[in-house]
């Protein structure tokens, strides 16, 4: 997991390179320079010569980053138009150490007749309006524009000549201009310690969201660690896809700073994979019993698909229990080595309170419990699931019906009580089920989705998964972590029965091979909607279902474990 650093943080952290570890920070803008330089090349298809590249600096570090880049680039044989809005006397410091640099280069240029910049492989232009900017690149047909206006200092809406240049710059896409946009640390235009974009206000009203206001980028080089604007939506679809990338500040830095904000890495899952890997002595015991409390009358299917999905996750036993009447339906439809026990049921066709004791036996030998697929919503099933979570002695995963049956959600052990990661409760809302969870229709309380997964994580002692669109897991210490995998196309029936088993699966095996069930979850989340991806590019978001993204697992299996080897 890599720590999502504020712009605050990230400036302590540049700071204490320099300070306590000798690293001028001059060095630190070559270096992002280099690094930015790396990207566009293997984006270019491994050589940059003969390409021709716009580069846009605003006046701070940023631009001098930008102005190192394009320096580089055109010493690997890339043409560079360099347009610095203001002038290099209205600079300072390393920035304007790089931006005089630049000029002394141009200088420096001989005819390179392959140009298509013309005469020059390398062109400084200080920029004052639009006209002039648009004068300056009309003929100007660039393989990547690279965006070095602002940096992680920006606290309010862009505006002026700036504003204008970046406007142009998102009509080109529409256009067919064409270039590949590029962006330094973080799109510019926005925040980079929040979620979404600048506001306007038209007659007293807030209108929010306004992507316009910020680069759309198909690429963002964030430099060092992750920013909030780099992985919270809205604000992370301006920045296409994100490269963290290393320029000389020790990983210690940013490992003690205070941020409990993370994003899982490939790494997390691919490790999990590996630690519960399949040795010589493997069979089904040593890999766990899953128990699968779901389904009723109306809604069978749920039952089956969280039973497959755990099935295939790689534990040892599962077996489903579910109201008798429909007991046969899920035994005809789920895999074959998957058990259905019967139980008691409700008149409704919802699991009964009575069933608790005749899953009894289940209970103690299951390594871990997940309840609510399909469960339906009866008074007596409301008792069953507040008992099963007041006994449990395994970790118990919480979804569906079980969440609304619980809501507003009070954790039924003493909120002093030490938290038992053994007996963990794992909470998988989405985000109308949470506000029931927290006892209200108030959407505005979840404005801020960190703070409020955050806050009710640590005041429940529970593991809360947060679905929707960057899917947020929160545990009792009030780490949180972003989940970067996965695409609307999750958003259809089913899934959320699918995910259910695979985080039961995961949990069942980390109990019975003794590891953390917090970092559990997180790989279970990632690889869940990585299978999502996977199904996407095969089928299309409109085709693809729950089934389609549980036989993906193979896939993600297969890749990540090539990947440890």
């Amino acid at each position: 997991m890599q720590k999502v650093l504020t712009a605050a943080e990230m400036r302590e952290v540049d700071r204490l390179t320099t300070e306590k570890y000798g690293i001028p920070s001059i060095l630190l803008m070559e270096n992002a320079g280099h690094a930015v330089a790396r990207v566009i090349t293997e984006k270019l298809g491994g050589s940059v010569k003969g390409k021709s590249i716009l580069v846009l600096c605003g006046k701070g570090n940023n631009g001098g980053d930008g102005a190192a880049l394009a320096r580089i680039l055109s010493m690997q044989g890339a043409s560079c138009f360099v347009c610095l809005f203001g002038k290099v006397t209205e600079t300072k410091g390393d920035a304007r150490a790089n931006f005089e640099m630049a000029r002394e280069h141009e200088d420096l240029e001989v005819n390179f007749p392959g140009s298509k910049l013309g005469l020059r492989r390398f062109v400084f232009r200080e920029i004052e309006d639009i006209k002039e900017f648009h004068n300056a690149t009309a003929n100007l047909r660039e393989d990547v524009c690279v965006d070095a206006l602002f940096g992680t200092g920006l606290t309010r809406r862009i505006e002026g000549v700036v504003e204008a240049v970046v406007s142009r710059m998102n009509h080109w896409i529409p256009t067919g201009r064409g270039s590949l946009i590029v962006s330094v640390d973080l799109p510019s235009g926005l925040d980079a310690d929040a979620h979404y974009f600048f506001s306007d206000f038209v007659d007293d009203r807030e209108i929010e969201n306004d992507m316009s206001s910020s680069v759309r980028a198909d690429v963002t080089v964030t430099l060092t660690a992750p920013k909030i604007a780099n992985v919270m939506p809205p604000a992370r679809h301006a920045g296409g896809e994100l490269i963290v990338v290393g320029i000389g500040s020790p990983n210690s830095l940013v490992e003690d700073s205070p941020s409990q904000l993370f994003l899982a890495e490939k790494d997390d899952a691919g490790l999990w994979l590996r630690h519960t890997g399949f040795r010589d002595d493997s069979y089904k015991n040593k890999r766990g019993h899953c128990l699968i409390i779901a389904g009723s009358e109306s809604y069978s299917g749920a039952a089956v698909l969280a039973g497959d999905s755990a099935m295939r996750s790689g534990v040892g036993l599962v077996t489903i229990a579910t109201p008798r009447s429909s007991k046969d339906s899920i035994a005809a439809r789920v895999l074959p080595e998957v058990m259905v026990r019967g139980v008691a049921e409700t008149d409704g066709g919802g699991v009964a309170e009575e069933a608790l004791e005749e899953i009894k036996d289940l209970l103690e030998k299951a390594e871990a419990v997940a309840v609510g697929s399909g469960l339906s919503q009866d008074k007596s099933t409301r008792k069953f699931v507040e008992q099963l979570i007041e006994n449990r002695h395994t970790p118990v995963v919480i979804d569906a019906d079980a969440l609304n049956l619980l809501s507003p959600f009070r954790n039924p052990r003493s909120e002093g009580a030490p938290q038992d990661r053994t007996q963990s409760l794992i909470l998988t809302p989405h985000e109308g089920e949470f506000l029931r969870l927290l006892g209200t229709d108030d959407k505005d309380a979840l404005k801020d989705r960190v703070a409020a997964v955050r806050e009710f994580s640590q005041k429940h002692r529970v593991i809360l998964v947060l679905k929707g669109e960057r899917v947020l897991i929160g545990e009792p210490g009030g780490k949180v972590v972003v989940n970067p995998t996965g695409n609307s196309g999750l958003g259809k029936a089913g899934n959320g029965d699918t995910l259910t088993g695979i985080l039961a699966g995961f949990v069942t095996q980390a109990v019975a091979m003794k590891i953390d069930i917090f970092e559990t979850v997180v790989a279970a989340v990632y690889i869940a909607g990585m299978a999502g991806d996977i199904a996407e590019k095969k089928f299309g978001k409109r085709v693809m279902t729950a089934s389609d993204v549980r036989e993906c697992l193979v896939e993600v299996f297969t890749t990540l474990s090539e990947k440890q080897k």
